[in-house]
């Protein structure tokens, strides 16, 4: 998978995410290295669902665009920020990339 599609693909998702979520929760990409993805949630969420769901939503949107994905690190910022934004660390992988790796 070429480097320049995975960002194009994520990019699409993150879009998707943020149309669906509205004014909730929108989704912000801070960095890609390789499979690990770091993205910024902010929104008011709905805290009584669990907020580390609104994180997770994302995962699921990547299955159609032929990705899997898990949010390997949850991150709380402390402070005024602890109110409004989250961090997810994901590892995204191409499906037909992680079939390979089994064999």
């Amino acid at each position: 998978m070429s480097e320049r599609r995975f960002r194009e693909d994520l990019n699409r998702v993150v879009e998707l995410y943020n149309k669906l979520h509205g004014v909730e929760a929108q989704a912000k990409i801070i960095n890609v290295n390789g499979e690990k993805v770091i993205i910024e949630f902010t929104g008011t969420f709905c805290h009584t669902c669990g907020v580390r769901d609104w994180l997770e939503d994302l995962v699921y949107l990547l299955v159609p665009s032929g990705y899997t994905a898990k949010l390997v690190e949850y991150i709380e910022p402390e402070g005024e920020e602890a109110q409004y934004k989250r961090i997810g660390v994901f590892k995204i992988k191409r499906i037909s990339e992680e079939s390979n790796s089994e064999n």
